[in-house]
């Protein structure tokens, strides 16, 4: 196979790309990036520069078994239309070109955040309505991606789709990504194993799976027939308990109103980037079932959520990266400041 990865620099992508190397079966792959690394992977894998909102990408897809789609912005977080314009339609793009160089498959990145608030005490499969929640802009573009490859398949039947809807996605070299992400500057890395109590938020539970594992999934995706969306997830469903038992914190009781009118207030005040809005996501978003993806795709997580967020944790503490645009690990935080607490395109 000859793979095209958009958006390789990042999370999943160089778990991705780590995977694709390693495969028999994978001929070539090439590594699309706003940035290019100075990262090498392996002798598969080549760099080029493209922008999904601009690039000819028709031209670049042409000969490729398969595409996978991974590009995504998350800042800035206060100008939905940059986010939009990137993502809902950079993926609307990239969705074209697919089309237009006749590529037989095509595997996106979704998520949990496209899906529409769950039942309370039952898990959902992949046919649970995917509208996501209106207040995140995050959801919204997963769920308008959603509906462009609804339409993508009704009109090319004869191309494979494959929808990966992972559970909140960590690994030790994203930490200090993931910190700029959601927690901002403002987060003291080195004293992350020292916070000594954590809001307990009725309500609040979140299913982590590791970068890697979810690598590995798309891996098996690309090397099979499967079609259609797979939810992916470790276990266990990690309530507040749990992240306290991996940080060593006490737990003390918190409302989700209260909690939501912190984060507002902290977004407000430019002191972390993750908006409100966000944070309603997480507490309406449902608990997914792996079933399918366990017994369609052959896979499971290889690691725990509780191990995959103690590496997390572990990294914050570290200050972990690796050499890439989007993860490299900045000993200085006055850029992340200069430019605004999630303003960063």
């Amino acid at each position: 196979m000859r793979v095209v990865v958009v958006g390789a620099t990042g999370n999943v992508g160089t778990s991705l790309v780590r995977a694709l190397e390693r495969d028999p079966s994978v001929m070539e792959v090439l590594g699309l990036a706003r940035r290019l690394p100075s990262w090498n992977p392996g002798g598969k894998t080549k760099w080029r520069q493209a922008e999904v909102a601009s690039s000819d990408l028709a031209e670049i897809f042409q000969g490729a078994d398969a595409v996978v789609h991974l590009a995504w912005l998350l800042q800035p977080t206060r100008d939905a239309v940059v986010t939009w314009r990137a993502n809902a339609l950079g993926s609307a793009r990239v969705i074209d070109a697919v089309a237009k160089a006749g590529v037989p498959t095509l595997v996106v990145a979704s998520s949990v955040g496209a899906y529409s608030p769950g039942p309370e005490g039952r898990e959902v499969d992949e046919s649970w309505p995917t509208h996501g929640w209106p207040n995140s802009a995050y959801s919204r573009e997963k769920a308008y991606v959603e509906r462009l490859l609804d339409i993508f398949e009704r009109d090319h039947p004869q191309a494979r789709v494959v929808r990966m809807r992972p559970g909140f996605i960590f690994k030790r070299e994203a930490a200090s990504h993931q910190r700029r992400l959601f927690a901002g500057p403002f987060l003291p890395g080195g004293l992350v194993k020292a916070v000594p109590v954590l809001p307990d938020i009725p309500g609040l539970r979140v299913q982590a799976v590791h970068a890697d594992d979810v690598a590995e999934a798309y891996r098996l995706a690309l090397g099979s027939d499967v079609r259609g969306a797979f939810n992916l997830a470790a276990d266990p469903v990690l309530t507040p308990a749990d992240l306290a038992e991996i940080l060593g914190a006490k737990l003390v009781p918190l409302p989700a109103w209260a909690a939501r009118q912190g984060v507002a207030a902290a977004w407000r005040a430019r002191l972390v980037p993750a908006s409100p809005g966000m944070f309603e996501m997480l507490m309406n978003i449902p608990v997914m079932s792996i079933t399918r993806a366990h017994d369609e795709l052959g896979w499971r997580a290889r690691r725990s959520s509780m191990e995959t967020v103690g590496e997390l944790v572990d990294g914050l503490a570290g200050g972990a990266g690796m050499n890439t645009p989007p993860l490299e690990a900045h000993p200085s935080r006055l850029s992340e400041l200069s430019t605004g607490v999630g303003a960063r395109p």
